[in-house]
Order: C-alpha cells, then sequence, then structure tokens
C-alpha cells in the first residue's frame, strides 16, 4: 500500500457581477510549504469561478493524495458531499427541476479528479475568521481587477 501524502487546500470564487469578470484561488499546504495557483475569466459566473478553484487545485498535484479541501462554497461543497453529482449523473445530467444540470463541463473534470485522489471536502463560513479562505478570496479579487486592467 503506497503511503499517501496528506494536503491541504483552501480554495475560493469571486466575481465581479454575475455573470461578469471572475477570478479564483487555490492554497495548497504540504509538510511546512505552500504554493497559491490563481487565475481570472472576463465573462463568467461565481459557481464556475468556485470551481476553477478547486479544480486548478486539483490539478496541482502530480500524485495521489489525500486531501482536505476548503471552500466557502456551498454549491460545490453540496454536490460532491450531499450526493448531488452523483444523482445528476443518474438523471443524465439533468437536476431536481428536470433542467440542464449547470457547468457540465467543469463538474465532469471534477470528478475526474476526486476519483483520483482521496478529497474531503469541508464547507468554511465564507468572509468570517478563516485566515486562509480570506487570503484566497483576496487573491481572486486580484485577478478580477489585474483581467480588467488589460481588457
Amino acid at each position: 500500500m503506497i503511503n499517501m501524502k496528506n494536503v491541504k487546500i483552501y480554495t475560493d470564487g469571486a466575481c465581479s457581477f454575475n455573470p461578469g469578470p471572475g477570478g479564483y484561488c487555490a492554497i495548497l499546504m504540504y509538510n511546512g510549504k505552500e504554493k497559491v495557483v490563481s487565475g481570472a475569466e472576463l465573462e463568467t459566473t461565481n459557481n464556475r469561478m468556485e470551481l476553477m478553484a478547486v479544480i486548478q487545485g486539483l490539478s496541482m498535484l502530480t500524485e495521489k493524495c489525500k486531501v482536505d479541501l476548503y471552500s466557502d462554497s456551498a454549491y460545490v461543497c453540496n454536490a460532491v458531499n450531499e450526493n448531488w453529482l452523483q444523482n445528476w449523473q443518474l438523471k443524465n445530467w439533468k437536476n431536481s427541476s428536470k433542467e440542464k444540470v449547470a457547468n457540465r463541463d467543469l463538474w465532469e473534470k471534477l470528478l475526474e479528479l476526486i476519483a483520483f485522489h482521496q478529497v474531503i471536502f469541508h464547507k468554511v463560513k465564507g468572509h468570517s475568521d478563516d485566515e486562509l479562505n480570506n487570503r484566497c478570496d483576496s487573491i481572486a479579487r486580484k485577478e478580477i481587477a489585474k483581467i480588467l486592467e488589460k481588457k
């Protein structure tokens, strides 16, 4: 049995208007070291940026890991922890209202990543006293400002 690394990832996404310019950030922590990944898109939604933060964070891992992932997104955490993803797949990517599931492309990428890694999703309170969540939010918002400067 391979001994997997234990990694913590904090994520956040932000959007100016919804839809509108958005940014994301993931902070990965392992063995006292930290890596930050962030980016932005000109036309997106808050939910897409929340998902991108998680996907980009998990995509940085080069080997199979045990991951504690912290997000303030109920959308992301509930989709995994409350089995929404499994239900959407069973219902041919339709939600409980029988409408197409939004962001299917990102959900499918996330499914690949969580099938590879052992990921536990932890819901944290946003814009509160969680230092790393606040840092992710700040970096995501700076990404929005950077992309708007280039526009």
